[in-house]
């Protein structure tokens, strides 16, 4: 609940307290505090315990947590009946990454494909393009910088 309350934060709230309330009424007040949130809490549980009854025995598992919208994917996405456990660990993104870079370069990822690299340049195997980039000017030169177009 206070996570991001460092010792700074916290020495100063209770010293701001005890400024408040006075060293006499303090410790009164904490009990006050901390009966009010016990009282909440047993609230919130009964509350839970008679939706949890009044569902039936079909939602005995359910869990208030699961409304949670990350909670519930993460929940369903680790479920195995999905055989999604499979699909991510078979997956290798650096290996993926690097077939499609290869490709975008034009750079074959295994050694039979280097004896076709000669037919991919020309266009005319197997349907496969060409993703080299090939420059128009043989001379690599700039167009013309036109100053009214930008």
């Amino acid at each position: 609940m206070f996570n991001d309350i460092g010792a700074l934060e916290l020495v100063t709230l209770i010293v701001l307290a005890v400024l408040v309330f006075g060293p006499d009424k303090l410790p009164k007040v904490i009990q006050d505090i901390t009966r009010t949130i016990r009282k909440i809490r047993e609230f919130s549980e009964s509350a839970k315990q008679d939706i949890r009854q009044e569902l039936g025995p079909e939602f005995k598992d359910f869990e208030f947590e699961d409304l949670n919208p990350k909670t519930f994917i993460r929940k369903q996405l680790d479920n195995d009946e999905l055989g999604l456990k499979e699909i991510r660990n078979g997956f290798d993104l650096k290996k993926e990454m690097a077939e499609v870079t290869d490709a975008v370069h034009g750079r074959d990822s295994d050694s039979s494909a280097a004896s076709s690299g000669s037919s991919t340049s020309s266009g005319s195997s197997g349907g496969s393009i060409d993703m080299t980039k090939k420059p128009e000017n043989p001379r690599d030169e700039r167009p013309p910088f036109d100053a009214d177009a930008t």
